[in-house]
């Protein structure tokens, strides 16, 4: 049931005010295994100041931020599209930073996540999106549930956050 969350995108200014939530929700991930980026054990500071990062990237227009809400209003996801691209691929975007907290999951929250993505990548002229996730994960079943396509593994790509190697599979969708 998801009757309960709000999906949306925020502005800049929003982001910068709510770096705590968000860095909740990060911390909470990598804490629960997964691998975005971040090693355990992952300081509360780290990760305000990575959503600080993001915040600012936001304002220069490099970034969308999307976040889902529970009905208090508390963020329990987030996903971001990385909208500034080299210029000859004005047209894509990476995908990037995933996350439902693990008291959130299962209820369908990740995929108001992507699809909320792809109408925000289609208002900001982009037609191929890219992402990687951690092999064998659950979020492959769910880009492959929302039409992503496979490109690829690449073993040893990236740490688990406990240090253990894993591999990364990178898709790709049109829009």
């Amino acid at each position: 049931m998801t009757g309960d969350v709000n999906v949306r995108r925020i502005s800049a200014g929003e982001a910068a005010e709510r770096v705590e939530a968000l860095a909740e929700v990060l911390v909470d991930c990598v804490e629960g295994g997964a691998s975005v980026s971040f090693m355990l054990p992952l300081p509360r500071e780290k990760a305000v100041a990575f959503w600080r990062g993001v915040a600012e990237g936001v304002a220069r227009g490099e970034r969308a931020l999307v976040i889902a809400e529970d009905g208090e209003g508390g963020i329990v996801g987030t996903v971001q599209m990385v909208l500034s691209q080299p210029d000859n691929q004005p047209h894509r975007a990476d995908i990037a930073k995933m996350l439902v907290h693990r008291r959130a999951r299962r209820r369908g929250i990740a995929q108001r996540l992507m699809n909320a993505i792809d109408e925000i990548a289609r208002e900001e002229g982009k037609t191929v999106l890219v992402l990687d996730t951690v092999t064998g994960g659950d979020a492959e079943r769910l880009y492959e549930r929302t039409g992503w396509q496979r490109a690829g593994v690449v073993p040893k790509y990236a740490l688990m956050p406990d240090g253990a190697f894993c591999a990364t599979t990178f898709y790709y969708k049109h829009l």
